[in-house]
This record gives structure tokens, C-alpha cells and sequence, in this order.
């Protein structure tokens, strides 16, 4: 009686509280600390991105603006239009923006709502990456992948932002993992179909990026997977299959949907998705040759990546680059090549050696693509590269820590080490005024620490661990601080880069889109943090509050070497003169929008729902200002760049008459050109639209920015 009375209840209570504890415990053949330490990464990654995550307020408002419309209109959600009225879609396929629509529509629009879906991607590429390198490598390998991929600069940043690349992220992390579980077994053919599905989805994020690993993946398993070779291609077809699927239904019904009833496919000349693809979205990154890109097609070519700085071997090193992502890029090349002679002589099937291979492989296409393509790079592309430095850091030190007891491995494990601390030495003196004892704190400890790695084979196991221990805090303190530096501040506008001013030269906040110049100031001629406008600039009212325009005035501050004085990399020397689509605008409102005051706001709410769209605008940034501060569509006016084809004049001349549209926005007093700022028109109709405006319609200025009133001509 009394063994059945003391047992009953822990029966009854055993359902809840076994689960919590299996959560707790993980699995019984684990060390009692495993899944704590999990759950703790997990749980510190989240706080560490969450930390301060509204300063970026709408962060990119090109997307976020997008998002807005998506949480308005089921259409808008569907295309990826930038406004609720369908005027035309952003440059990208939408399946990045869903999340944040669907958070917008649960919650409303704000900062947290649109981010806190991009923490929470970051958040499961650390629990996937932790997943992956820790079935075959050990808790402790994933643990260090883990946190090497959470205080990557750039990932910090960019899992923190509103750009397509965090999803692309956390699609690629999980295609990888799946290729690794169909690998483990020739029954685990269903990895391979779910491993063409996140394929299929990371198109739809970001278009033929996603595809880069493709090669070495399908390399891979058809190599070292189990079973005939027949069975193994077979595999991979239905593989293939699986990814044609996932991401063909959405562009068979872009592409049949009649072009009348849908948004303008925005980044394409010809309203096509796939000349979008395979154009400004596809080979145009490669060659240069990107029809509508900012400053026109054309550029590519040569060793100087035309208009978006020097391509070559050193591009992921360089001063713009190299502290975003390459702290620890030399270790995971030499861990590559450290893990593969280990693994060498293992049989084919072997899923170790087809871990690096497929991790691997991934590094070194995605490195050799980005480092050499001439079309439009930005450096928070390398958030894309951070995943696999991080899994084959954390899978090289478990081999090589494993074979410590070998002179080989053991030297292997030491001059990792100091080359990691030598680089992030290198990397630390790019900032000489910026936190300058961790340099040499990172040098020293360093150094020490594979001083003792040389002798860690003939150690005492603890003395060994501690030794690896402080070669790991040296590693990561660098990045780590840049990390910090980079949850610290707010980032907004389509240029956007981590940690410290000048470690970098990219946007960050209150400033907002500009570049950050060696001494806190903004692109050159700005006043530090404070936000201003290129000269003939699109308009605004006022200072910018957390939108960043790019400070006019004197050039100062040292640009990257090939880059002229005054500009920064990424932008065409014409963007820089002020010579941008739109004429005369500049970058200003290319990078971002413009500073929406009170009477602006007021005027385009007076009577908004008589319109379509309360106002037009040329390019979207400025347009997605105003469609934010109202959430009323703002039409963008040949969308990103201001040079697409559409609207064409007589289309835009029918929305007037008709009365759909109540005002055209121009610029900022005093700009260049009529009106100032965009005003100029681009490529396309946009000039001829233009014209038509300040020829036809009655110029009224409010809140210091020029307006056109479309409902009162002259």
C-alpha cells in the first residue's frame, strides 16, 4: 500500500514534469552539463540580439515599408509590393518579408515587430549550426560553432535587420544540416527532399544566392553517400524535384498572372521576374553588367570590381570587410585542411570527411564568388559565410583536440591560435583608438595560449583544457567587442555595417544610412551621429531623426585605397557627384529616406482615403519614409533605384486624372534641380514625369520639402 500511495502521484505528475526534465536533462547518454549549455547559448544569443534592437527603429525602410504593405494587403503580402496599393514590388522575391508581415499583422507595425523575427532566425541558425556540427563532432564542438557564429559582427548585425540576408542564412545552415543526415544513412533519402526545400525557400529570399553551395553539396553526396551510384543520383533528382517545387509555385504565378492586375516586378526592365533573376538579380552580380543598378549597368570588369571596390583573393580581408567577418576566416581554412588530412584515409562513406567536405565546400565557393564578383557587393553579404566558418571552427578544434597527443595536431591546434591572434591583432589596429589594450591583450593571450597547445598532448587533461580555453577567449574577443559595439547602436538605411566607426566605413545609427569614417564622423564633411543630406540630396524636413542622410559639406576621413576621396566603397563614382537616377539626388535617398516632420505627415493624412495613394515619389527610400509615418501607400516612382520603367508617363497621367494620386513629392528646398533632390527624373519615364509635374501642378512647399499638388494645376 504504501509503495502504491508514493508511486501513484509521481505517475500522475510524470507526463509535465518528464518533459521539463527531458528538456532540461536532453538525452540520457549526454554529460549532465550538455543541454544546459545549450539552452544557455540559446538563451544568451536571444538576449544579446534582442539587447537595444529598437534603435534601429524601421532599420532598411525600403523592406520595412514592404512589410507594412504586406500587413495591409494580402496581395501586397503575396508580391512583395512596397505599398498596399500594388504600385510595384521590392527587387527581391518576398518569402524574407512574410515573417515580418505575418508579426506586423499580429501585432502592428513598430520596430520590435518587424526585428524580433529576425532575432528569432538568428536564434535557430545557432540551434541548426549547434544541431549539425554536434551529431558527429560532440556537444563541445557544437558549442564553440554556436557561439562562434553568434558573435560574428556581421551576423549580430544582420539578425538584427530587416534584409532578406538572415533568412538566406538560417535556409542555407538548414540545407546543410539536412544533406549531413541524409548522409548518415542510405534509409535517410526524405534529409536530401527537405534539404531541396530550404533551397527552394532561400530562392525566394534571395534569388540565385541561395544556389551558390548547390554544387558542392550535390558533390558531396553523390560521392559519400550510401549506396549504388544509381540510387544516389536518383536521390538527388528527387532532390532537385523537391527544390523546383518549393520555389517554382510563386514564380509560375508571378510570371502567368496577368501583368494588368498585378505590382511591377521592381529591378526589372521588362516587368519580369525572371529577367529579375537572372539579370540585375543573377549573372549582373557577377559581370557588373546590372541593367538598373544604381549608376547604371556596364561597370563590371577588371581587377577593380568596377563601381563596388577591388575585387581579388583579399577582398574578405580588406579594411571595409575584413572586421565584419574574417576574425577567425584564416582558422577555419586551416582547421578545413587540418580535418581533412585526419579524415583522409577514412572510408568513402565516412561522415566526418563529409562534414568538412560539405562545409567546406560551402566556405570556399561562397568566399571565391564574393570575393571575385564586379557587380554590387556590400559587406554585410558576408553574413552568409558566417554559418560555415563558425561549423568548421568548432568540428576542426574537436578533431585536432582529439589527436592532441600527435605532434602534428597539436602544432596544428597552436599555429591556429596564433594566427588567429595575430589577425585579430591586425584587425584591432584598423580602430587604433577604439578600446586599444584588447590588441595587445588578443596578441599576448594568444601567443600564450599556443605556446601551451604545443605541449598540450603532455599535459594534465585540465591544465589542457584551460590552455584551449584561453586560445578560445582570444579568438573570440575581438569579435566579440565588435559585437558588442555593434547591439549598442542603431542601424538604418540600405548600407549597413558592424562594430566600431572606422572599423568599417558603414551606416549605423542615430545617423543612420551613411558611412562611418575613421573618428565617429559620418561620410566625410558630416557631423558625427548627426544626420544631414548630401548636397542636392532628396528632401525632408529638418534633421534626420534615425534616418540618416548623407551629411553634406567638406570631404575628410581616409576612404579604402582605389576608392576616391569623398567615397565610399560600394558607391559609383557618379552616386558620389550627385549623378544618381533621379538626377541630381545623389545617394542620400538611395541609402535612405527622408525625415518625415508633423505638417508633412498632417497634409498627406487630410483626406488619404479619397486617394490610392496619398503621394508618388522618385525611388523607394523616400517613398517608404512617407508610407511609414502615415501607413498610407506612397507610390515609388521607378522603385529602389528611381530606374525602373514604371510607372510610364501616360500610366502616371491616367492615375491623375483619375484622381488616385493627391500629391508628388520633389525634395527639399534648395536642392538641386526643380524641386530639389529626385526631382530630375531617371532613366525610363521618371524624367518625363518629372517635368510634367513642376510644368503642370501648383508647387507648394511644406515643412521645408517641395510638394505637388495633383489635384491643382497651375
Amino acid at each position: 500500500m504504501t509503495t502504491l500511495s508514493t508511486t501513484a502521484p509521481a505517475a500522475h505528475a510524470a507526463p509535465g514534469s518528464g518533459r521539463l526534465a527531458r528538456l532540461w536533462r536532453g538525452r540520457a547518454e549526454d554529460a549532465p552539463w550538455v543541454r544546459p549549455a545549450f539552452l544557455g547559448l540559446l538563451v544568451a544569443t536571444a538576449l544579446l540580439y534582442l539587447w537595444n534592437l529598437s534603435a534601429s527603429g524601421y532599420a532598411n525602410s525600403f523592406y520595412s515599408a514592404a512589410v507594412q504593405a504586406g500587413g495591409e494587403s494580402w496581395k501586397a503580402f503575396f508580391f512583395g509590393s512596397l505599398d498596399a496599393a500594388n504600385a510595384i514590388t521590392v527587387d527581391k522575391p518576398p518569402a524574407a518579408l512574410w515573417p515580418m508581415a505575418l508579426s506586423v499583422r499580429l501585432f502592428g507595425l513598430g520596430s520590435w515587430q518587424i526585428l524580433v523575427p529576425e532575432v528569432l532566425m538568428g536564434v535557430g541558425t545557432v540551434a541548426v549550426l549547434y544541431a549539425a556540427v554536434r551529431r558527429r563532432f560532440g556537444a563541445g564542438a557544437g558549442l564553440i560553432a554556436g557561439a562562434v557564429l553568434a558573435l560574428t559582427p556581421v551576423a549580430a548585425l544582420m539578425f538584427r535587420f530587416n534584409n532578406p540576408d538572415a533568412l538566406l542564412a538560417l535556409l542555407m545552415t538548414v540545407a546543410v544540416y539536412c544533406v549531413l543526415r541524409a548522409l548518415e544513412q542510405e534509409k535517410a533519402a526524405k534529409w536530401l527532399v527537405w534539404a531541396g526545400v530550404a533551397f527552394g525557400f532561400a530562392f525566394l529570399a534571395k534569388t540565385l544566392q541561395a544556389f551558390l553551395i548547390l554544387p558542392p553539396l550535390a558533390l558531396v553526396y553523390g560521392v559519400c553517400a550510401p549506396g549504388g551510384v544509381g540510387r544516389r543520383i536518383g536521390r538527388l533528382a528527387l532532390a532537385g524535384l523537391a527544390m523546383l517545387v518549393s520555389a517554382g509555385w510563386w514564380v509560375a504565378l508571378v510570371e502567368l498572372w496577368p501583368a494588368s492586375s498585378r505590382p511591377y516586378v521592381g529591378g526589372s526592365q521588362n516587368n519580369s521576374f525572371l529577367e529579375l533573376t537572372f539579370g540585375y538579380n543573377g549573372l549582373g552580380r557577377i559581370n557588373g553588367n546590372e541593367t538598373g543598378s544604381v549608376g547604371g549597368g556596364g561597370r563590371g570588369g577588371g581587377g577593380q570590381g568596377g563601381g563596388w571596390g577591388e575585387t581579388g583573393i583579399g577582398r574578405m580581408f580588406n579594411d571595409s570587410i575584413g572586421g565584419q567577418i574574417s576574425w577567425l576566416l584564416p582558422a577555419a581554412l586551416i582547421l578545413l585542411v587540418a580535418g581533412l588530412v585526419v579524415t583522409w584515409r577514412a572510408p568513402r562513406t565516412d561522415t566526418a570527411r563529409s562534414a568538412f567536405l560539405a562545409w567546406g565546400g560551402s566556405l570556399l565557393i561562397t568566399l571565391a564568388v564574393f570575393s571575385f564578383m564586379a557587380g554590387i557587393f556590400h559587406e554585410y553579404y558576408t553574413v552568409a559565410l558566417a554559418p560555415y566558418v563558425a561549423a568548421l571552427v568548432g568540428m576542426g578544434a574537436a578533431v585536432l583536440w582529439e589527436e592532441r597527443t600527435r605532434w602534428l595536431a597539436s602544432a596544428a591546434l597552436a599555429v591556429t591560435v596564433a594566427v588567429t591572434a595575430w589577425w585579430g591583432w591586425t584587425l584591432l589596429g584598423r580602430t587604433p583608438d577604439w578600446l586599444p589594450w584588447l590588441r595587445w591583450a588578443v596578441l599576448v593571450t594568444g601567443v600564450a595560449a599556443a605556446l601551451g597547445l604545443l605541449f598540450a598532448g603532455r599535459t594534465d587533461r585540465r591544465l589542457g583544457l584551460a590552455v584551449a580555453g584561453l586560445g578560445l577567449v582570444s579568438g573570440l574577443a575581438g569579435p566579440f567587442a565588435y559585437t558588442l559595439e555593434t547591439v549598442n547602436a542603431g542601424h538604418q538605411g540600405s548600407i549597413v555595417t558592424a562594430g566600431p566607426a572606422g572599423g568599417a566605413m558603414g551606416g549605423r545609427g542615430p545617423g543612420g544610412g551613411g558611412r562611418m569614417f575613421e573618428g565617429g564622423g559620418m561620410f566625410p564633411g558630416g557631423q558625427g551621429g548627426q544626420a544631414g543630406q548630401m548636397p542636392g540630396g532628396p528632401g525632408g524636413q529638418g534633421q534626420g531623426q534615425g534616418q540618416g542622410q548623407m551629411p553634406g559639406g567638406t570631404t575628410g576621413g581616409t576612404p579604402p585605397q582605389g576608392m576616391p576621396q569623398g567615397m565610399p566603397q560600394g558607391m559609383p563614382q557618379g552616386m558620389a557627384r550627385g549623378e544618381g537616377p533621379g538626377g541630381g539626388g545623389g545617394m542620400g535617398g538611395l541609402l535612405n529616406g527622408a525625415s518625415v516632420g508633423t505638417e508633412a505627415e498632417a497634409a498627406l493624412l487630410a483626406d488619404a482615403d479619397s486617394y490610392t495613394w496619398v503621394a508618388a515619389t522618385v525611388g523607394a527610400q523616400n517613398a517608404a519614409s512617407y508610407q511609414l509615418a502615415t501607413e498610407k501607400p506612397v507610390m515609388a516612382i521607378g522603385g529602389f533605384n528611381g530606374s525602373d520603367p514604371s510607372p510610364t508617363l501616360a500610366q502616371f497621367e491616367q492615375y491623375v486624372a483619375e484622381g488616385r494620386i493627391h500629391y508628388f513629392i520633389g525634395g527639399a528646398e534648395g536642392g538641386t534641380g526643380e524641386g530639389g533632390g529626385r526631382m530630375g527624373g531617371g532613366p525610363g519615364g521618371n524624367s518625363e514625369i518629372s517635368a510634367w509635374v513642376s510644368e503642370t501642378f501648383e508647387k507648394v512647399t511644406i515643412g521645408g520639402a517641395t510638394f505637388y499638388d495633383l489635384t491643382r494645376k497651375k
